[in-house]
Parts: C-alpha cells; sequence; structure tokens
C-alpha cells in the first residue's frame, strides 16, 4: 500500500508525508493490537478451584476395623508405592557424536544420575528388627528396603548383589539373616547381614513360592507349588533338607487332608504349627512342628468366612490367623480352628481396600503388612492386641461408671448444704 501511494503522488514532499503517515497508523494499530491482548490476558477468567484433593485431606486415623463405637482391632497407618521417576529425568535428547561412537543412544540416562524406581508386582513381605520393610518384586527384579519413618529407600538389585529374577516369597529371621525365594531360577537366596549371599537352597525345589522362618525350632519352610508340597529345611548352615509336607504331584489334583493343590504360602505360630493356604483346595491346612496334620478349615465361596484363592497367610501375637484372598480382594482373621472373626477390604485402590492381593506379613511391632499386584503398593496397617482392647474396654467401664454416679453425687452434695436465711 505504501508503494502504490507514492506513486500516485507528483511530488516527493506528499510521498515522504503519505509514508510518514502511515507507518504511524501501522504502529498505533499495532500498539492498540497488544494493548487489547494484554487488556484480554489481564481480564481472562480464572480456572475454576477443584479444590482439595479428597485423599489429601483424608483423616487416615479414623480407618479403622470395626468402625466406632466399637473398639477398634486394626488400623490403617500408611502405604508405600516406590518411588517414581520425575519427567525430566525421561526427555529425550540429541545425541552428540561422541555419544553415538561410545554406543550410547538419545534418551539414554547418565551413569551419575540417580535411577528411581517404582513397585510393578510385589509380592513376599517381611520386615527386620530395625523395622525396615522388605518387598520382594518379580518385575522390578529386586528387593526394595522402605524406611517408614525416614521414608528412605534401598535396593537389592538384580546383577549387583545377586542374580535375581522372579521374586516371590520373603522372610526374614531373628538374627535378620534374609531369605528370598526366586521361583523362576528355582531356589531360596539366604543374604546376611550385610546384604551379601552366604547360600543358595536348591534342593528338590521346582516353583518355589512363599516361606517362613520357625525361629525356635530353626526350621525353613518353602512352599513349592510346582510340586505340591511343603519343603523343610534347616534355618541354618548349611541349610540342610529336612522332609516334605504333602504327597510330591505336580498335578495340582490332591484334595485328601495333608495333601496340596497349588500351595502358595507357609507362616508358623509361636507353637511351632504349620498353617498353609492350599490356594487351589481354597483352604487352610494345620500341622505340628513334625509335620503331621492337624486340621483344615475353610472351603470354596465368595462369602465372609470362605476362600477364593487364598495367598498371604501369617499369625499375630495373640495367635490368630490372618488370611490374604487374592479373588475377593480380602484380609480375613481367623481363630487357629478356623473360626472367623473379623474381616475387612474388598476390590479398589482407596486405604482398606485391594487389587491383586498376594501377600501378607505381621512382624513383632503388630503391623500388619500387605502387597497388592496390580496396583503395585504395600499397605500398613496395625494389629491392635487382645491386651490393649481388654485395656481400653477396662478405661471405657470406668469413665461409663463415673458419668453414672457423678449426678448422683451432686444431688447429694446439693441436699447436703445446710439452709441460709437471708437477712430481712
Amino acid at each position: 500500500m505504501v508503494t502504490m501511494l507514492a506513486r500516485a503522488s507528483n511530488s516527493t514532499q506528499r510521498s515522504k508525508r503519505s509514508v510518514t503517515v502511515l507507518c504511524v497508523f501501522a504502529l498505533m494499530l499495532a500498539m492498540t493490537a497488544t494493548l487489547g491482548a494484554k487488556d484480554k490476558k489481564q481480564v481472562a477468567p480464572a480456572k475454576p478451584d477443584k479444590g482439595p484433593n479428597p485423599l489429601d485431606v483424608l483423616d487416615y486415623s479414623k480407618i479403622v476395623w470395626p468402625n466406632p463405637p466399637s473398639i477398634a482391632r486394626i488400623k490403617y497407618t500408611g502405604q508405600f508405592f516406590g518411588e517414581k521417576r520425575e519427567a525430566k529425568t525421561q526427555q529425550q535428547v540429541k545425541s552428540g557424536w561422541m555419544d553415538k561412537l561410545a554406543g550410547a543412544t538419545a534418551g539414554d540416562i547418565p551413569q551419575n544420575q540417580k535411577l528411581f524406581f517404582q513397585l510393578v508386582q510385589p509380592y513376599g513381605i517381611a520386615s527386620d528388627s530395625k523395622g525396615r520393610i522388605y518387598i520382594a518384586d518379580g518385575k522390578v527384579r529386586a528387593i526394595f528396603i522402605y524406611n517408614p519413618e525416614t521414608k528412605a529407600v534401598e535396593l537389592l538389585k538384580n546383577g549387583v548383589q545377586a542374580r535375581m529374577h522372579l521374586l516371590t516369597g520373603l522372610a526374614i529371621d531373628d538374627s535378620d539373616r534374609l531369605f528370598v525365594a526366586d521361583s523362576e531360577l528355582k531356589h531360596v537366596l539366604v543374604f546376611g547381614k550385610e546384604h551379601k549371599v552366604e547360600a543358595i537352597i536348591s534342593q528338590g525345589l521346582v516353583l518355589p513360592g512363599g516361606i517362613a522362618i520357625d525361629n525356635e525350632n530353626r526350621f525353613l519352610y518353602v512352599a513349592d507349588t510346582g510340586v505340591d508340597q511343603i519343603a523343610v529345611f534347616d534355618a541354618d548352615p548349611p541349610f540342610k533338607y529336612i522332609r516334605s509336607i504333602g504327597t510330591r504331584s505336580g498335578k495340582h489334583d490332591l484334595t485328601a487332608p495333608g495333601d496340596f493343590s497349588q500351595p502358595t504360602n507357609v507362616a508358623v505360630d509361636a507353637d511351632g504349627n504349620v498353617f498353609v493356604t492350599d490356594t487351589w483346595n481354597n483352604r487352610v491346612q494345620v500341622f505340628d512342628a513334625e509335620g503331621k496334620f492337624i486340621r483344615a478349615f475353610g472351603k470354596a465361596g465368595d462369602g465372609p468366612g470362605y476362600f477364593a484363592r487364598p495367598k498371604g497367610i501369617a499369625v499375630d501375637a495373640d495367635g490368630h490367623v490372618w488370611v490374604a484372598d487374592a479373588m475377593q480382594d480380602r484380609v480375613q482373621v481367623f481363630t487357629p480352628e478356623g473360626k472367623l472373626l473379623i474381616w475387612m477390604g474388598d476390590n479398589g485402590l482407596l486405604p482398606g481396600q485391594f487389587s491383586a492381593l498376594a501377600g501378607l506379613a505381621i512382624d513383632k511391632n503388630n503391623r500388619v503388612l500387605t502387597s497388592e499386584q496390580y496396583p503395585g503398593r504395600v499397605q500398613i496397617f496395625r494389629y491392635v492386641t487382645d491386651a490393649e482392647a481388654k485395656l481400653e474396654w477396662t478405661e471405657r467401664e470406668k469413665l461409663a461408671a463415673e458419668k453414672k454416679t457423678a449426678p448422683a453425687a451432686k444431688k447429694e452434695s446439693a441436699q447436703a448444704k445446710p439452709e441460709t436465711t437471708v437477712p430481712k
């Protein structure tokens, strides 16, 4: 437009004035547009405030079983997922010629950069004398060591501390020796206090899964799902094979008392009795320390007291038997004889709910630990012992008695006061 106006003018002065006017006009338009954009940006409506995340403001201390006013016997205390890698560490970067020469590709993480891991398929759980929680993850091929107090996380990694593949069972004895079942490599690794491999137990094992330690009798129990048996070893070097419980099969079709169909986990009580989740038979079988059959309880069903693929199992300080049900995503608590006492959970991702529930353990601090394989998490609960519950019940009765006698005492006090006369 500026060129056309200049050619139409016969005067150079008029041309210059026209150009000047148009330039000023264009500048004014640009400024107006800029100011308008700024004004629009300033007056743009703010995004609606969605408020705080309900999970962030939830009072976890109120999540208990059974519900008030009953005395709580199980309390939710927290959960652990692992550490997520920040998005910045995953940004793709262009490879330089020296990187290509060294064999690195775009997006490779530098060797000096810290790696973060998240739980993917946790199963076995245990706790050491310091209260740290050990979690075996078969997909990550590592053992997470989580400190609930400091939130610090350590890792025992495949190819570093030991060769590890499909990790399943986990147990720690009273000297903090760590036992780890590897189903794919068909053995149990034994780590010392410093997390160095001391031994490998493999005699007769085909598909080792859940494991347990009898600290009193020094027995190591290994649930061998591959041959439908419980293998028993000495829990001290040289970790000699002792015997097996159940008939060796592998066809997973045995139903007689004392035999198993895909036994997955095992637990030991204070008297040395052995509790086994006979998973495909949907029952729990009980044996003495010599491996003799005592009883069985449970049968297939979807209601409380029934089982649908029971897996994790543990015994608390009062001798109650806790069982994790994989299909029903439910934890049930029984007497040693099999009477249902309480249950919790259903399918979901909220605290106290489960998804693909697998492992279960109870430590000396009365913490109940559960592992789920689909969300990849471990939930932590607190078991309120019989003695603690009795003490709270006594305190409640005392307070109730005081409230009951308070009105009567007040009335008696009022009647005992001498009459006073008002001077005229």
